[in-house]
């Protein structure tokens, strides 16, 4: 069965993710290269059904570390997950000087 009547794109990603991803050739957004910033675009822009995907596939472990390591997160994003981790402010660096325009990320 050919991956648009699964309701994947090829790398398996379901459909209710593609409008999260309107800048990107949907057909291209691979979860496995492009695993970071397809975490970083459901935290920032997901709905409920989203959110419970991304905890449904991604390790909660994991998901920490993109909120820690991530300069692309808006600052409300943050800030729910920095409470929703229990983390400090100085530990995530989108809280730093150089953080990035969640933007762009394809």
């Amino acid at each position: 069965m050919s991956a648009s009547l699964r309701g994947t794109n090829p790398s398996g990603l379901p459909e209710f993710l593609r409008p999260l991803f309107w800048d990107a050739e949907w057909v291209s957004v691979d979860f496995h290269r492009n695993r970071t910033a397809i975490i970083e675009r459901v935290l920032n822009l997901g709905d409920e059904a989203q959110l419970a995907w991304l905890k449904k596939s991604v390790p909660c472990e994991e998901i920490r570390a993109v909120v820690l390591s991530s300069r692309r997160l808006s600052k409300k994003t943050a800030r729910c997950w920095q409470n929703y981790f229990g983390l400090r402010e100085e530990e995530m660096r989108c809280f730093g000087m150089f953080s990035t325009n969640p933007d762009n990320l394809f």
